[in-house]
Parts: C-alpha cells; sequence; structure tokens
C-alpha cells in the first residue's frame, strides 16, 4: 500500500570538523530537500570530520545527498586538509542504509546511479563499495580509500586502481584541478548498524570482557597452556590464530560504566538479517549465564528501523506459542518488554524509532488531527462525519467498516489460536491474524485516502478559469481528481472483498464461541463492499471518459455480487453453529 513507504538513511562523511559555518552550510543542504530528515550532526575536531545522519524516501534522501556533496565540494579544500581520520576526498564516504520497506540491493542501485551523477554533474570521481561495488575487493572501504587523498594523483590514471565512475571527458580539462580541491568520494550501500549495550548485574570489566568474547565474530585469540594468560598462537604466517564467538556480523567489547554502576557488554551489530538483535540478546543472556551473571536490560544507542522491534517481538510471541497478528503497538511493547529497554530509563518508541521520528516530524497534519480520522475517538469520528461538511461521507464509511470486517475476523483467529487444547493449531490461526491485520491497517489508510480524494476534486474546482488555458487546465485537473476518487473506493471494495476469506474461515475453524463475531465481520464487509460501489459509481459518472467509467462500474458491480454470495455463505455457517 502507499502508506507503507520506503525509507533509506543516508550517513555521509565530510572531511571538515572544525569549521561551524561549514558544517551548518553543509546540513542547511541537506534540508533545503523536502520529505528529508535531519537525525544528527557530529563533528569532530580531532579526525576534523563530521558525520551527518538523515533519513527520508530513496529519491529525497539521494537528492539531499548530491547537494551535500555539492556544497561540501565548494567549501572544503582538501590541499589544506588535515585530520586524525583517514579520508579520500571533501566528502569522504557517503552510504545508502535501508531502513524499511526497500532491500539493499535496491539500495546498491541507488548509490550506483547517485555516484554516477556525482561524477557527471560534480566532476567529483567516485568509487561505489560495500552492495555496491563492482570487485569484490572494493567492498572494503580500506581498498577503496587506499592512498587516501594525497594517493589520488597516482591512482587516477592507473585501470586498476581508477575510480567507477569518471566525469564526462568533455570536463577531463577541469578534472586535475578539481581534483586537488575536493579529491574523490566513496559511494556505496550497507545494512543498518546497531550500536546496544546489555546490563549486567556485575561490576566487573573482565567477566563483561569474557561475555562480549564469546559472542563477537572475532573471537578471542587461541592460548598456549593457560586460556587467559598464556601465549596467543600464531599460523605460519605470524598471525594470531582466533576462536570465532558464536554471533556472525558483531563486534563486542566489555565496559564498566560509572553513571550506572554496572559492567555491560557493548557491541555493534553490522548485518542485522544476519544476527537480529532479538538473537544476539538471547545469545549474550546465554552465555552470560554460563559464566554466572544475569542479563539485566538492554540499552539502543542511537536509533533503530522499526522493523528490529518487530521482528524481536513476533519472535517472542511465538515462542510463547502466542499469535502475531495483533497490532503493532502491542508487538513493539512486547519488544521492549523481553529486551528489558526500560532497565535503565523508560523506553519512549517514538524517540527511538526511525519512521516514527520521520512519521512525528514530516506526517500529515489535518484540521482534525495528526492522525487524521484514524486518530479520533469513536464519538469523535461519528460527530466529524454528522457535521454538515460533506466529508468525511459514505466512502470513508465504507472503508471504516470494511476495517471493522477485518478486526472482528481478526480477534477470531487470535481467540482460537489462544484457546484452551488448540495449542497446535497457533501457527495456523497466527497467520489468519497477520492477514487480518494487514488488511485492517490498508482499509485505515484508506479512511483517510477517501476523504483526502475528495478534497482534490473540491481542490480541482477552486482552480482559476480565467483564460482559456487555465479552463483547460482545471477541466482535465477535475478530470483526474474525479478519477482518482473513484479508484480510491474501487481499492476499498477490493480490500474489504478479501475480508471474506477470514471471516469465513474462522466461521467455519475457529473458536465456536465466536462465531457471530465472524458472522457481524462478514456483514460489516459486505456493507463495505457495497457502500465503496456505490461511491465509485457517483464518480464515475462524471467522468467524461465514458470507456473507463463503465469499466470502473462493471468492475464494482462484479465485487458486488461476489460480496453478496460471500456473505450469504458465511452466514449460512454461522447459522449452522449457532
Amino acid at each position: 500500500m502507499a502508506n507503507l513507504k520506503q525509507l533509506v538513511e543516508c550517513v555521509p562523511n565530510f572531511s571538515e570538523g572544525r569549521n561551524p559555518d561549514i558544517i551548518k552550510q553543509i546540513s542547511a543542504s541537506v534540508e533545503s530537500v523536502e520529505g528529508v530528515l535531519l537525525l544528527n550532526v557530529d563533528p569532530g575536531e580531532a579526525t576534523n570530520r563530521t558525520v551527518v545522519t538523515f533519513v527520508g524516501e530513496p529519491d529525497a534522501v539521494c537528492e539531499a545527498a548530491f547537494r551535500a556533496v555539492k556544497t561540501a565540494g565548494e567549501l572544503i579544500d582538501m590541499r589544506q586538509h588535515h585530520g586524525a581520520h583517514p579520508r579520500i576526498g571533501a566528502t569522504d564516504v557517503l552510504p545508502l542504509i535501508p531502513v524499511s520497506g526497500i532491500t539493499l540491493e535496491e539500495c546498491a542501485a541507488l548509490a550506483r546511479k547517485l555516484a554516477e551523477r556525482i561524477a557527471n554533474e560534480l566532476c567529483i570521481p567516485c568509487y561505489a563499495y560495500e552492495a555496491a561495488a563492482f570487485r569484490p575487493e572494493r567492498k572494503n572501504l580500506a581498498v577503496c580509500r587506499r592512498g587516501e587523498y594525497e594517493g589520488i594523483a597516482k591512482r587516477i590514471n592507473d585501470p586498476d586502481e581508477a575510480p567507477d565512475f569518471m566525469p564526462p571527458s568533455s570536463q577531463l580539462s577541469t578534472l586535475r584541478s578539481r581534483l586537488l580541491k575536493t579529491g574523490c568520494t566513496v559511494v556505496g550501500a550497507r545494512d543498518f548498524l546497531i550500536a546496544v549495550n546489555y546490563n549486567l548485574n556485575t561490576t566487573s570489566t573482565r567477566r563483561a570482557n569474557a561475555i562480549a568474547f564469546d559472542v563477537r565474530e572475532k573471537g578471542r585469540p587461541v592460548r598456549e597452556g593457560n586460556p587467559i594468560t598464556g601465549t596467543p598462537k600464531r599460523d605460519a604466517d605470524g598471525n594470531v590464530i582466533m576462536q570465532p564467538g558464536t554471533l556472525k556480523g558483531t563486534k563486542a567489547i566489555g565496559w564498566y560504566i560509572d553513571e550506572y554502576g554496572i559492567a555491560q557488554v557493548s557491541m555493534n551489530i553490522t548485518d542485522i538479517n544476519v544476527t537480529p538483535l532479538h538473537k544476539a540478546f538471547d545469545e549474550v543472556c546465554r552465555c552470560a549465564q554460563n559464566r554466572g551473571i544475569r542479563v539485566t536490560g538492554t540499552e539502543i544507542v542511537g536509533l533503530i528501523p522499526k522493523r528490529v522491534l518487530i521482528e524481536a517481538g513476533k519472535y517472542y510471541l511465538q515462542k510463547q506459542n502466542r499469535s502475531v497478528g495483533i497490532p503493532e503497538e502491542d508487538i513493539i511493547q512486547m519488544a521492549i518488554k523481553s529486551l528489558g529497554l526500560s532497565d535503565l530509563r523508560p523506553f519512549n518508541p517514538r524517540e527511538k524509532v526511525i519512521e516514527f521520528l520521520l512519521e512525528d516530524k514530516m506526517g500529515h497534519v489535518s484540521p482534525i488531527g495528526p492522525m487524521g480520522l484514524r486518530g479520533l475517538t469513536v464519538k469523535a469520528f461519528a460527530e466529524e462525519t454528522s457535521r454538515e461538511s460533506p466529508a468525511p461521507g459514505g466512502g470513508t464509511i465504507s472503508a471504516y467498516m470494511g476495517a471493522l470486517g477485518a478486526a472482528l475476523g481478526t480477534m477470531v483467529a487470535n481467540m482460537s489460536s489462544h484457546k484452551a487444547g488448540w495449542d497446535d493449531r497457533c501457527p495456523e490461526f497466527s497467520a489468519w491474524a497477520e492477514k487480518g491485520q494487514t488488511l485492517m491497517a490498508e482499509l485505515l489508510h484508506l479512511v483517510d485516502e477517501d476523504t483526502q480524494a475528495f478534497n482534490r476534486i473540491m481542490a480541482a474546482f477552486g482552480l482559476p478559469k480565467g483564460s482559456d488555458e487555465e479552463k483547460a487546465a482545471r477541466s482535465q485537473a477535475i478530470q483526474e481528481a474525479t478519477l482518482y476518487a473513484a479508484q480510491v473506493p474501487l481499492q476499498t471494495m477490493k480490500a474489504s472483498y478479501a475480508a471474506f476469506d477470514i471471516c469465513r474461515a474462522m466461521a467455519a475453524e475457529g473458536n465456536p464461541n465466536s462465531v457471530s463475531d465472524a458472522g457481524v465481520g462478514a456483514l460489516a464487509a459486505r456493507a463495505a463492499v457495497l457502500g465503496a460501489g456505490l461511491n465509485v459509481k457517483i464518480n464515475a459518472g462524471s467522468l467524461k471518459d465514458r470507456q473507463c467509467a463503465e469499466a470502473l462500474i462493471a468492475e464494482a458491480n462484479a465485487l458486488i455480487a461476489k460480496a453478496n454470495e460471500a456473505e450469504r455463505e458465511i452466514l449460512t455457517i454461522v447459522e449452522s453453529k449457532l
């Protein structure tokens, strides 16, 4: 659905950490792009380097990244740059990171496209690294950055060392002077990194380190004799032989925190697809218990994608043989409690989850509240509908009835999953409940979408009509808005019809004590389909494209006929069990 946005995080590193004016201008270039949320600006004086973090939808993030690279290239002169951190250009490294609704491979494609644009339009050569790399060795940032800024002149003409993206031949005459000022940029895509600390009921750094060595991918040195103090073993090349830890894609150490008076295992999870947070937590708990220590909770450092908590919540629900088809808020609360995220201080997901921060910062704010109609109480929703304004109207109410129909089917599925004696059927009912939650979310989105579709028609009618050009533009806008206003309730019809599958299965197979609820769900779903169908027809009637209008009406009528039959079938099942 359209409300499930693709989100990408970008964390460029700029070779300037001492001049606040330059840092401010780079940050401003990021914020100049609508739809991008600047999360953090972290300058370092010793490194003379600033890390900027921002998030948004893919196109907006790529545009913000391009503008930031452009600004950095104009303001930073690499001939004057000195700092403790390795660097190859004014914008040293620029990774794109999938947050939600987008894959690492898709981010890699975006990164390559962005690198090509930077080379072509800004005359800044680019290396592609991590998931965007064209060569296996260039997945490693250090390989791309080899020789740093000072080594560029030698590498640029070497086919094996040259950047992956070079400026067009028409700009080669200015490339040398441009390179001296900006250097190169390394652009790529990588997975989200989670910084997390596990709280221990001990003050011993040594014990915390031992647990960290148990789990981190690197592990610990293999030693001669005493495993703690013995001489590390080495291979034929003189390298220390390591005993790997149990968690791939993790780095960890132990330390003591004066502020809390406890030791912690501090971990970076560099690949959350291989080692999700909940898996790391359980493994740290296991290894701690083996050493007589208990993990009392978890501290998230920085921000996390919502999916991290959703995956954790579902994991712990499934361990309890409970349905995962419950509201998202409840799943997140299960994750918070299971991981002990409020051990040191209350954990507020609105402050720690990237998607929620983005919603709160840039979410649609309507006259009736930041969540639109969905944010109203039942009483306020009814009162808002009753007012003399034409919206919300029948299409909106139809979407809400569809959501209630899906919700009732989902309720029966969840009750059935937890019924005594039916434990072996929990996965079956949980799967139905998950489908119901997805449908319910889609229909709740359509509650507001239908009202917004009507508002688009009103806005189109309000366009100027003083000249022939304005009249033509106004007429076209009205037709486009009217078509959309017919398409939205048609989508409501399709989603509401899908709720019959859940209600039918629950009437036939679900908890017999709730069979009447499945029946009411079917009644609500039919009302939603028929009600939304009326809205398809009334809007299609205003379309000048009659072929399109007739196709919409025909599809609506077919869904109405199917909904009537589905309701009869389900009510027959319900009546047989009453």
